[in-house]
């Protein structure tokens, strides 16, 4: 008798190559926020850091618009839980703001590191916010975690920039972002919940604009400012397409990917490069995070149906 050879199914091949779009499709989305943390840096030299977070909300907002409004999705600016959307709203300005300040003086990489404690400070508060479960091997993993957080900032040795504390605290308000953002899920809409997180940020900054405004010195940091707003609404929409192809589990591995586009961009607009401990740091942050989502994986796999 012949040996038989298994033979993909052709939904199983299908399924693959949604799976392999949906990568390409986040990786897309990483290179395009890693443009966007390099484009506010570069501006941050000519403008106030201020303004940078203005052009990139008020971009945003206008290529936003053009999909979601209440005229194609009639009813999209009401929600149920206004005070939440508020909070969100204002969580991820808070977010937005300090990054962008962080940046102007710290590399991209660093910057980028701190802010890979975000899924670690989202599994620390997920329990008391969420009710959801920590065992003690998430949370030795999010202590181990936090010590890569020290090794990368080493605060009392001299070596850190008061701006790694702005970068941290953007950290913390991104956690509360997505957690804000779980509890939202169930009530609001995505569309609803992105045109909140557009015309609030807006309303926050605008009025603060006057008293730090410096006109930008050229065309070319206006064209700049422009392309923030672009690189993150297109970065969104992205990560949109790629979640549609690919379970959230299979992609949020890549999301550590962005530490190579960061150290290319670092090195080739800015000539930095990380100090030994950075990579150290960063290592030990992302074996945490990597860790968490294996965790997480064990904790909701299915058990196989008996034969």
């Amino acid at each position: 008798m012949a040996d038989s050879i298994p033979i993909s199914s052709p939904k199983t091949a299908a399924q693959r190559q949604n799976r392999m779009v949906g990568i390409a499709l986040m990786c897309a989305a990483l290179f395009c926020f890693s443009c966007l943390d390099a484009t506010a840096k570069w501006v941050n030299r000519s403008v106030d850091p201020m303004v940078t977070v203005w052009a990139r909300y008020i971009s945003a907002a206008f290529l936003t618009f053009l999909v979601i409004n209440p005229r194609t999705q009639p009813g999209a600016l009401r929600t149920r839980r206004l005070p939440l959307q508020l909070l969100r709203s204002f969580l991820l300005f808070a977010s937005t703001l300090c990054n962008f300040f962080a940046l102007k003086y710290l590399q991209l990489v660093e910057t980028q590191s701190i802010i890979f404690a975000t899924p670690l400070l989202v599994a620390l508060l997920a329990g008391p916010l969420l009710g959801e479960r920590i065992g003690w091997q998430r949370m030795a993993a999010i202590g181990v975690g936090f010590i890569g957080i020290l090794v990368i900032t080493r605060p009392g040795l001299g070596t850190m920039h008061p701006a790694a504390l702005l970068s941290l605290a953007g950290s913390v308000a991104y956690a509360f972002y997505n957690i804000v953002t779980r509890m939202l899920a169930s009530s609001d809409s995505i569309a609803t919940t992105t045109l909140y997180s557009s015309v609030a940020g807006i309303v926050f900054v605008t009025p603060v604009l006057p008293w730090v405004w410096s006109t930008p010195s050229s065309p070319l940091v206006w064209f700049l400012l422009a392309t923030t707003g672009f690189y993150g609404a297109f970065g969104h929409w992205l990560l949109v397409l790629a979640h549609a192809r690919a379970p959230a589990a299979i992609l949020a591995p890549f999301i550590y990917s962005q530490i190579v586009w960061m150290l290319v961009l670092g090195y080739v607009l800015f000539g930095d490069w990380p100090d030994s401990w950075t990579f150290v740091g960063a290592g030990i942050v992302i074996a945490s995070g990597l860790y968490l989502l294996y965790r997480e994986r064990v904790k909701h796999r299915k058990p196989e149906p008996s034969s």
